[in-house]
């Protein structure tokens, strides 16, 4: 337990006297009370052993009568003394003869110290049953033998007051003593350290604002040690003063620059604990400025990065060399990546020793994405003028087609040539479609249309027929005849073309079944059509899920683009429909399903207009 009082002068001045009182009193308290002790307890012992001697000898008396009423009278007589407690009578085996208690008559009652004395005694004896307990035995001689013991057990209560009477009178005399001593200490101290205490307070308030140089300088009030030491003190504040006001602006100019620079700064200890950071780096992790003091690396970082990092802080602090253009990255989310660019630097105290490691932290995760983003516009701008070129070259075979096709159905066909010179007509129609929104960068080029979503899901798992059942695929249809919407009918047969073909391949060479249904629906509210198209094929993992409407992904190797689903994505998008994705990868069964919404009022007039405009500009 600590007392600050003992750290003033006065304080210990003071203290130093209380305690050589204290250290007086006690040994003299001590000494007294030894003294009075030793003279109570030979009083005590004369007094014992004469009452012991007393009751011996009347009961030596009542057992050569045998009278056993005179030696109960004999101990009842002696047990009314006010110096005596308990007496009674035994017989040499310790059985109780006669006894100021009458319950313990005729029983054993001897305690194992006490029973060491049944035998012969020649004269009393005293001895301690514990450190505050006496007794007294006499031997009973009837007879010219012994024939009972007498105990004499005493009451020492009143020996005790006495004691404690005369502790207390010392204890009040002490008390006087140390009230008198310590008026005239504290008179003393006040005197010698009036300086110094006045140069405490000052230095005190110094501490708890050190801008305030208010009580500067002291008054000196003497022509002491204190006066020469106040006046050093004085000359010593002003120097600091006027040190203080350039470090401050130091500290103001690298505070500035910590704070409101554009990039995060760190620093660590040798337990690559973070012992300092900006407030950029702490909004640039999303962690409070306070999590991040005392603790490490791996509050803001992934295990590995974090290891990573603490590798090549002890690496600088090894070699005192810094580490520059550290790349972090990790995955802080599914599909949202995160990088950092570090800078690692000594930051020494002396030439020799690396007290710290600061840390330039750089957050490039958007200039990651950007560069990606330039990556796949690059990708998709060459895949555009390859597109153009295809479209343009292939519009001259599709114009010779087209007119065959017309040939052909001048010529007089059975009804199923004619359906098939139909279908072929619409399909050759579709692809200069294709080829067409190719050369427009995918624009529509001609208006939407109310169409029947029946009779284009069978056009296109007609067209698909051979395709089906080469890969044993067994095609259930669940859609009404009849199911109107306004739409664009050529994207809308590119798109659920594009989802029938995925679902076969899926399913090649194993088979399965492939569920195409179609409905009326509503969702939040709005009426429209929904469109199912399942599969029993061998799924889509959920690292895969999460990139495969992006352009250029996909899991066909060397057999797919990755552009179908991003264009079908597109068509979704330009109808103001939803997609919504299942699909098991693993266990009993695999399977995938795309469940997509249109809603009636999907096609607005301001993309009508749009399209309208398309169609007269050259």
């Amino acid at each position: 337990m600590k007392f600050p009082v003992l750290r003033t002068i006065r304080g210990q001045l003071m203290g130093a006297l209380i305690l050589f009182e204290l250290i007086v009193v006690a040994i003299f308290a001590l000494l007294l009370a030894h003294q009075q002790n030793a003279e109570l307890l030979q009083h005590l012992h004369r007094r014992l052993e004469y009452q012991a001697y007393l009751v011996a000898a009347e009961s030596s008396v009542a057992i050569q009568n045998n009278r056993s009423q005179d030696l109960q009278n004999v101990v009842v007589t002696a047990a009314q003394a006010p110096s005596v407690n308990a007496v009674q009578i035994t017989d040499m085996q310790g059985r109780t003869m006669a006894s100021s208690d009458p319950a313990t008559l005729g029983r054993l009652t001897l305690s194992g110290k006490e029973r060491v004395y049944l035998r012969a005694l020649t004269k009393p004896d005293i001895f301690a049953t514990s450190s505050r307990n006496w007794e007294a035995v006499a031997p009973v001689v009837a007879g010219g033998r012994v024939r009972a013991l007498a105990w004499i057990y005493p009451n020492e209560q009143q020996d005790r007051q006495d004691l404690r009477s005369l502790l207390r009178m010392t204890v009040l005399w002490s008390l006087f003593v140390f009230a008198g001593c310590t008026l005239i200490a504290a008179v003393l101290a006040q005197s010698i350290t009036r300086q110094l205490a006045t140069l405490t307070r000052a230095t005190r308030r110094l501490i708890q604002d050190p801008e305030d140089t208010g009580p500067f300088p002291l008054r000196v009030k003497s022509a002491n040690e204190a006066a020469d030491l106040t006046i050093a003190f004085n000359r010593m504040v002003a120097a600091m003063h006027e040190q203080r006001a350039g470090l401050n602006e130091t500290l103001a100019l690298l505070d500035s620059m910590l704070a409101n620079a554009p990039i995060g700064f760190a620093f660590f200890d040798r337990k690559y604990r973070f012992v300092r950071v900006n407030q950029f780096l702490a909004d640039m992790d999303s962690y409070s400025f306070a999590l991040h003091l005392g603790r490490g690396a791996d509050v803001i970082l992934p295990p590995a990065m974090a290891a990573r990092l603490e590798q090549d802080l002890e690496k600088v602090f090894q070699t005192g060399e810094p580490v520059r253009n550290l790349e972090l990255a990790w995955e802080a989310a599914p599909g949202r990546n995160r990088s950092w660019l570090a800078h690692l630097y000594p930051v020494r105290t002396d030439p020799d020793t690396t007290r710290w490691v600061g840390a330039i932290l750089v957050d490039t995760t958007e200039q990651k994405r950007a560069e990606e983003a330039l990556r796949r516009t690059e990708k998709l701008a060459a895949a555009g003028r390859l597109a153009a070129s295809v479209a343009h070259e292939i519009n001259n075979p599709l114009e010779a087609v087209t007119n065959l096709l017309y040939l052909i159905h001048q010529e007089p066909l059975s009804p199923a040539s004619e359906h098939y010179v139909d279908m072929a007509q619409q399909e050759v129609a579709r692809v200069s479609e294709i080829a067409q929104q190719t050369l427009r960068f995918y624009r529509q080029s001609t208006l939407p249309a109310v169409t029947n979503i029946a009779e284009l899901l069978d056009s296109v798992l007609t067209l698909h027929t051979s395709r089906v059942q080469t890969a044993h695929v067994h095609v259930e249809r669940n859609y009404p005849s009849d199911l109107p919407l306004f739409c664009f009918a050529g994207e809308l047969r590119q798109l659920f073309a594009n989802l029938v073909t995925n679902a076969v391949d899926a399913m090649t060479p194993v088979g399965g079944r492939l569920i195409v249904r179609a409905r009326a629906a509503q969702q939040k509210g709005s009426e429209g059509l929904r469109v199912t198209v399942a599969d029993t094929g061998c799924g889509i993992t959920p690292e895969a899920q999460r990139h495969i409407f992006e352009p250029f992904f996909t899991t066909k190797d060397a057999t797919g683009t990755g552009l179908g689903l991003w264009v079908s994505e597109q068509i979704i998008r330009k109808h103001h429909g939803t997609v919504q994705l299942r699909s098991c990868a693993s266990g009993g069964s695999t399977g995938t399903v795309f469940s997509l919404f249109f809603p009636a009022d999907g096609v607005d007039s301001a993309e009508i207009g749009k399209e309208t405009e398309q169609e007269v500009l050259p």
